[in-house]
Formats: C-alpha cells, structure tokens, sequence
C-alpha cells in the first residue's frame, strides 16, 4: 500500500506543494498524513498516525530526508526501524536516485554500508538545518512580539491524523486516552471533535 508523510514546521505554512506530488503518484487522500509541527522529535500526531497504520510491504512517500524529522539520531532510527523492522520502504522524492530504500535492498550488505553512509552524512546536515532555523524562529518571534504581534492556538480540523485515531478508538484497538494523545487532542476537543464527525457522517 502507498503512505504518504509531508510536513511543515508551522501552522503558517502551506503543505500544498507537499500533498500535490502525493496526489500525482495516486496515494489516497486516506493515506496521506501530515504534521504542521517542528521535526524536533517524532511525538507527531500525524507521524504516529501513520506508523500505527504501517506494514510490511507499504511505500512511504516523503517530499525531502528532513520532512522526516531534523534530529540526527532519530531520523537514522526511523528509517532504520522503517525498512529494517517493518520491512517496508521509503522514497524521498527530493533525491529518488539516492533516497530510495528499494534500491539499497538489492545491494545486500553493501547496500546496507552505502545507505548508513548517506543517512549519516544528509541527517547531519538536517540537523544542522534545524539549529540554524530555530535561531532563526526565536529571532523572528522577538521581532513579531516586540511590534506587538500576539501568538495563538487556531482551532484544530477533524483531519486525517483524527479520524485514524478516531477509527482505531472505535474497534476497540486504542483507549480513549491513547486516541487523544495520537491525535494531539484534549479530552474536551476530542469528544467535540467525535460529536462534529458522527454528525456529519448522520448528515450525509
């Protein structure tokens, strides 16, 4: 089955560009997670989402290495656990040539060396990224909150991370708690958010 995982680091910014080459290569929208959230760490809804819902066999489309996550150890243990564990794989369609797990399967124990090679030397690099782009942040929220910019929460949509955790909560597969950690919600805005879509679905 093809997955897909597109990320950006803030709710600000736009993932179209992400979710159009996911669409092209005919994942469906069911299979398409996404995070507005910094890839600091892998506690993201979205990424949970989908790792719950990964098996063996499953293509995993990801736009660059770094929408992965930007912490060097954590990107070389999720892609490891990814196709090594899970024995799935992973494209990244920034670098196919390099960044395509099939590839490096057929190569054996070489293909194993050559890829822990590239994921060392590229996650390094995407962390190296995420340092300077969180220098870069704390200036820009300094700047924005000393011209009297105010920060706020926006209102979370029943999304694809939501109605993963909604479905597995439903067949008795997740505790309610389990649901509303995986979809990043509190319990209040998790049931409001169960009451919205089992209206919808009455609805149509």
């Amino acid at each position: 089955m093809k997955l897909a995982y597109g990320r950006v680091s803030t709710k600000e910014q736009n993932p179209e560009r992400q979710l159009l080459k996911f669409r092209e290569l005919g994942v469906d929208e069911r299979y398409i997670f996404l995070d507005k959230i910094s890839g600091k760490d892998f506690e993201r809804p979205g990424y949970q989402a989908m790792r719950l819902m990964l098996r063996e066999g499953d293509l995993i489309y990801m736009d660059a290495l770094d929408r992965l996550g930007r912490d060097y150890d954590g990107i070389i243990n999720e892609w490891k656990f990814i196709t090594r564990e899970q024995n799935a794989d992973i494209i990244c369609l920034d670098n196919e040539a390099l960044f395509d797990s099939r590839k490096f399967k057929t190569m054996g124990d070489l293909g194993k060396l050559l890829e822990d090679q590239f994921l060392s030397m590229l996650a390094y690099v995407a962390e190296q990224e995420r340092k300077k782009n969180q220098q870069r942040q704390a200036e820009g929220i300094e700047i924005a909150r000393a011209t009297g910019v105010k920060f706020g929460r926006p209102r979370q949509e029943i999304d694809n991370t939501f109605l993963c955790a909604y479905k597995e909560w439903k067949a008795g597969r997740l505790t309610a708690v389990a649901a509303m950690g995986l979809s990043g919600l509190s319990k209040p805005t998790f049931y409001r958010r169960v009451r919205e879509f089992e209206s919808q679905k009455m609805q149509t």
